[in-house]
């Protein structure tokens, strides 16, 4: 999994004025093709792992809740049995919710695990589906550069970047070249708050998951139902 992450945060890094650069010494968007074809194949990838770790965190919890009701349940019992004198009822009980409390700790470590896995896959893929609208965006001015540049004979042997077409001499394409390379400064800027931005709604999700489990594992040792 984390190897799959970690490709996914390299496509989500990708920066895009090298892209460009290279598409223009290339005079060629293969280089955006081939990204996109990665971020396809990687978008499908995560869309898998995620279903089958969101699957695999759902059921952990499910035992999670079973086990902790049922610790909550002899919990109540060792009272009980202490209270009408009963010691040997009470520490067979006693035994007893040691061992389920062991396995429903277990599984509540195992389904935070996984949920946080969860979040992560969840939160890449936004990250990467706004990064491939972008760079699908880009594709198309550029193509649309390209082909103004050889309308207009600009040598594409001397064409390096943006910059040496901003200062082609031909005011048109200049004049797209510099659209393009101030659109991609503002993507670059977008896509910094939208990282951030969802950095952040996830802290907040998951700082609720665990404010919620803390309350419900509260209400068990008290007694109460999870709908109260």
């Amino acid at each position: 999994m984390a190897s799959l992450l970690e490709k996914i945060g390299t496509l989500i890094s990708a920066n895009l004025h090298y892209m460009v650069d290279e598409a223009l010494k290339s005079n060629s968007i293969a280089v955006f093709d081939q990204y996109i074809r990665q971020v396809d194949n990687n978008l499908d990838e995560l869309e898998d792992a995620a279903a089958t770790v969101g699957g695999e965190a759902r059921m952990l919890r499910r035992k999670y809740d079973e086990f902790a009701a049922k610790t909550a349940e002899l919990d109540r019992n060792i009272d009980i049995f202490l209270s009408e004198g009963r010691e040997e009822l009470a520490a067979a009980a006693q035994t007893k919710f040691n061992s389920t409390k062991r396995l429903a700790d277990s599984y509540k470590d195992q389904a935070d695990r996984q949920q946080s896995e969860y979040q992560k896959l969840l939160d890449a893929r936004l990250k990467l589906e706004a990064k491939l609208t972008t760079v699908k965006q880009e594709r198309e001015e550029l193509q649309a550069l390209l082909t103004l540049a050889k309308s207009k004979e600009v040598s594409v042997k001397a064409i390096k970047s943006l910059d040496d077409l901003v200062g082609s001499g031909d005011t048109d394409v200049a004049r797209v070249a510099d659209s393009i390379r101030a659109r991609l400064d503002k993507a670059q800027a977008e896509s910094d708050m939208v990282t951030t931005r969802l950095d952040r709604q996830m802290d907040d999700v998951l700082e609720r998951e665990t404010l919620n489990r803390q309350l419900e594992e509260r209400k068990r040792r008290l007694g109460m139902s999870a709908a109260s």
